[in-house]
């Protein structure tokens, strides 16, 4: 059936588009936990041939649609075979690879079904679509993405897009390439940052990564690396993915695609891969202090540099201590691996004794973050035994300091995260004590003990700081950028180059004037503004209508025509 079918695209092409798609309905298998009724099959017809993929829209739904409805829907579907063909297909496949091609059905393009999904889903990938039927008996054996029909007249269509292309990279690139299945969640957080790194969440106002961190503040405490398939799972996967890249490239997601490790062990090999020396922990621990306080003049560590993500935050559950006499607070609670917690303490005053107990068979990270009378934070880290039992005091708790906040985090578990996990528990005391319950001695040899492991951690900072200067070349001869650039590369040559450039453009291309190697959300602004002042040699030979900020063939041709030209 499917080579005839194949056989009379070729017959009926040269004489009509339109006759082709009025002729052209086929059988496909669909997940009936993903379809709105339970379905296992639907029928659809082919709307649109573009050049990299086959668009299908079930025939239900488009015949479901009045006549304006069925308009303004082939006017969105085209627009996305368009922004597929120019900017999702090629972009993606530069940063991470390619598809399986031709794949199982021996053909070029991809298959695209628009069909009814339940809830709020965007789409889904069926690996078993990748398998004959002999091996997967409800397999549509061809490469495809499913896409839920209602949000393809809305702005995130083509993010949706996107994500499910992405999927079928990582497929054949760590799957069938390299023969090891990825863990789901990072699986996920590849797919959720694709749109990003392609620059639909500029504008953050109805884009996907504004769904997401809407989603992420409902329920920050999830599990980065359980999977259950709800909306709260890709919240904190975007959410922190976000930070990863911001902070060491979207290279890290690339070279970890391409490991013969999967989930974490992948990620800490593309860190040292790229030269850096912080683990997923440590990165993980900062992020956890990043959404609380997201200040670049407390820490550049501890905050988003995506502009998009400057104003979020999260609320941590606040704590009261009573303002007069002793008190104590204390909690019980209960954490899976990769998961942030917040608790802030504030009133009372004295001695703040604070006293933690985790699980002994687990491994815990406990920050705290003190913020003093001047609104000044600082960060310190509780330290726990062997135990994972660990005690701190604070003076002048109420005066020099007005809150305190513990962040504590379960970091036990680096790999096997194929299902739900297990919690464990850990308890946290807080209480205002007399002065005359810790002798003088006592808190002086407390205070020393804190401000030497302060004095530690900084003077490890600050050769960890050289250390990254020293291997940070800066190239000031570029005079010429000979591959294409885009949102998220770090620390890189060609970049600093282009910011070079792009400062030497004006005030009106590039006010920061930053030239740091790293292609952020000004770098990509300036990028936009450049396409767009050269937009008859860059954009109209392409159809575009607005820059992209992707630094591709067309862009850097110019460039390199102006470098010369210097």
């Amino acid at each position: 059936m499917f080579l005839k079918v194949k056989l009379f695209f070729v017959i009926v092409i040269f004489f009509s588009v339109p006759l082709l798609v009025r002729a052209t309905v086929l059988d496909f298998y669909v997940d009936s936990s993903y379809d709105y009724l339970g379905r296992s099959k639907i029928s659809a017809s082919l709307h649109q041939i573009g050049e990299r993929a086959y668009f299908f829209v079930e025939d239900n739904y488009y015949y479901s649609l009045n006549d304006e409805g069925r308009k303004d829907f082939s006017v969105s579907l085209k627009k996305i075979v368009q922004e597929f063909d120019e900017v999702i297909y090629p972009q993606l496949r530069a940063t991470f690879g390619s598809e399986w091609k031709p794949g199982i059905d021996n053909d070029e393009k991809i298959t695209v079904l628009f069909t009814q999904i339940k809830g709020e889903a965007g789409g889904y990938f069926n690996s078993a679509d990748e398998f004959s039927i002999l091996q997967s008996p409800n397999s549509n054996e061809r490469e495809m993405v499913y896409l839920n029909a209602k949000y393809v007249t809305t702005f995130i269509a083509k993010s949706l897009l996107a994500h499910e292309f992405m999927h079928l990279i990582t497929f054949n690139q760590k799957e069938r390439v390299l023969g090891v299945p990825e863990e789901v969640w990072l699986n996920e957080a590849r797919s959720e940052y694709a749109p990003t790194l392609l620059g639909y969440d500029q504008d953050l106002s109805n884009s996907n990564l504004q769904k997401k961190i809407k989603t992420f503040l409902q329920k920050p405490n999830d599990s980065l690396t359980e999977w259950k398939g709800e909306g709260v799972d890709y919240g904190i996967l975007n959410v922190f993915t976000q930070y990863l890249v911001d902070h060491y490239g979207v290279k890290i997601l690339v070279d970890s695609l391409n490991s013969n490790q999967v989930g974490i062990p992948s990620l800490e090999e593309a860190l040292k891969k790229n030269g850096y020396q912080d683990s997923f922990g440590k990165i993980f621990t900062n992020w956890t202090v990043a959404v609380l306080v997201n200040n670049c003049n407390f820490s550049l560590e501890l905050c988003y540099l995506n502009q998009g993500l400057k104003y979020l935050r999260i609320s941590p559950q606040l704590n009261f201590l009573p303002s007069a006499g002793e008190s104590t607070l204390s909690l019980t609670d209960y954490v899976k691996n990769w998961a942030g917690n917040w608790y802030k303490f504030i009133g009372g005053q004295g001695v703040l004794k604070l006293e933690f107990i985790g699980d002994p068979n687990t491994k815990f990270e406990v920050p705290i973050l003190l913020e003093d009378s001047l609104g000044n934070y600082s960060l310190d880290f509780l330290k726990l035994e062997n135990s994972q039992r660990g005690t701190r005091y604070f003076l002048d708790f109420g005066k020099k300091y007005i809150s305190l906040t513990i962040i504590p985090s379960l970091q036990s578990k680096i790999s096997g995260f194929n299902g739900l996990e297990q919690y464990h528990k850990f308890l946290w005391t807080a209480s205002i004590i007399n002065d005359g319950q810790k002798t003088k001695e006592e808190e002086n040899n407390e205070l020393i003990k804190n401000l030497l492991e302060q004095i530690a951690r900084l003077q490890f900072q600050i050769a960890e700081l050289l250390a990254k200067k020293a291997n940070s070349p800066i190239d000031n001869t570029c005079r010429e950028i000979k591959n294409n650039l885009y949102f998220g590369l770090s620390d890189n040559a060609e970049v600093r180059c282009l910011q070079d450039f792009l400062k030497k453009q004006g005030q009106d291309i590039y006010p920061e004037g930053l030239a740091t190697g790293n292609f952020g959300s000004l770098t990509a602004a300036a990028v936009i503004r450049f396409q767009e002042k050269y937009a008859s040699e860059i954009l109209t030979p392409l159809s575009f209508q607005k820059g992209t900020g992707f630094v591709g063939q067309a862009t850097r041709t110019k460039i390199n025509q102006l470098l010369k030209s210097r």
